[in-house]
């Protein structure tokens, strides 16, 4: 079956860096869409990168320069460095499978979540 493993994330001082992620399974991991969305107490989950099945990333507007999506499709992991971390950016982070190749935003376009990491910025 599709599991998605997170690791990474923790606390950081604004201004720092954090990288997360992400270890695929039980699927063909380079024919579909991986994204991470991140959750914040209080608001909805929201996208932050998205890279398809070619590689073209997408960035959420305000993590735009700060953050870069990457993936292995030799070793089924997706990775996201985020840096350059602001107050604003604390929240659980997650990685996300689409149901294709092809990236949304919205986040019911995705049908397999990683577990979350917690990031804190302070």
């Amino acid at each position: 079956h599709v599991q998605l493993v997170e690791s990474g994330g923790g606390s950081a001082l604004a201004g720092g860096s954090l990288r997360h992620s992400c270890a695929a399974s039980g699927y063909t991991y380079s024919s579909y869409c991986m994204a991470w969305f991140r959750q914040a107490p209080g608001k909805e989950r929201e996208g932050v990168a998205l890279i398809d099945r070619y590689g073209t990333t997408y960035y959420a507007g305000s993590v735009k320069g700060r953050f870069t999506v990457s993936k292995d499709n030799a070793n089924n992991a997706l990775y996201l460095q985020m840096n350059s971390l602001k107050l604003e950016d604390t929240a659980m982070y997650y990685c996300a499978r689409g149901w294709t190749g092809s990236c949304y935003w919205n986040d019911r376009n995705y049908n397999a979540w990683g577990q979350g990491t917690q990031v804190t910025v302070s």
